[in-house]
């Protein structure tokens, strides 16, 4: 009775993830959908503005709110969600799981980061909205600015490598902790995306939204594989 016991409460907190990784895919395509077409149609742009200028000084919109250190914090902060820092990450990461034979786990990995590259592209021509001009950007940046590649890549990236190392951890305050830190990294790289004024907030929430379906979809998938073969790590 233990032994079912036992196989019964496990296959229960199973179904609980499945459960939240299919809302989670569901909520953050139709979060998408939805601030896509604020965006497109253009009721977003006085919140947009508003919340944009709130960063900034109102007798000089070049400058920032607060001491210069928290723009230099800012600035180092979004780097985290950058190209550069994303692709290191991934690839260092793969080589690690190469050494250690966990090929489902680099096809994941991929599959992840390729994807979220090419929806970042292909989104970002189709809807081909231009970044904030209204106020003076704190960086350079030359790309269409909706969504934010920044909020989705570091979305997608970091929680789904959250979730990879959480499955390993057998305590549920580590796998909370480390989910923890996933969301809070995408949170305050997208954050810092609308203080230094390059992308306006439905921007970074549009990167959010899609991230975290992306993200759900490939944990499912991962779930999905090891149930077929239990016998394979994902």
């Amino acid at each position: 009775m233990a032994y079912i016991k036992t196989k019964f409460i496990n296959f229960h907190q199973i179904d609980i993830k499945v459960l939240l990784a299919v809302l989670a895919i569901i909520a953050g395509t139709m979060g998408f959908i939805l601030i896509a077409g604020f965006v497109t149609s253009g009721s977003s742009d006085i919140i947009d503005m508003k919340i944009l200028k709130a960063f900034r000084y109102s007798d000089n919109l070049a400058r920032p709110i607060g001491p210069r250190w928290l723009f230099e914090m800012m600035r180092d902060i979004t780097a985290l969600g950058g190209a550069t820092v994303i692709f290191l990450i991934t690839f260092l990461v793969i080589g690690y799981f190469i050494l250690q034979k966990e090929y489902n786990v680099v096809i994941l990995v991929l599959a992840a980061f390729i994807g979220g590259v090419i929806m970042d592209f292909e989104l970002k021509e189709l809807f081909g909205r231009i970044r904030p001009e209204f106020i003076p950007r704190l960086i350079p940046e030359i790309s269409f600015s909706f969504p934010s590649g920044h909020s989705m890549m570091s979305a997608i990236i970091y929680l789904s490598l959250a979730a990879i190392i959480a499955r390993i951890q057998k305590r549920r305050r580590e796998k909370i902790y480390i989910i923890a830190i996933a969301l809070f990294l995408s949170f305050i790289i997208g954050i810092s995306r609308v203080y230094l004024g390059a992308h306006y907030p439905t921007d970074v929430l549009g990167g959010w939204s899609l991230g975290l379906a992306w993200a759900a979809l490939c944990w499912l998938v991962a779930w999905y594989i090891s149930q077929r073969n239990p016998g394979e790590s994902i």
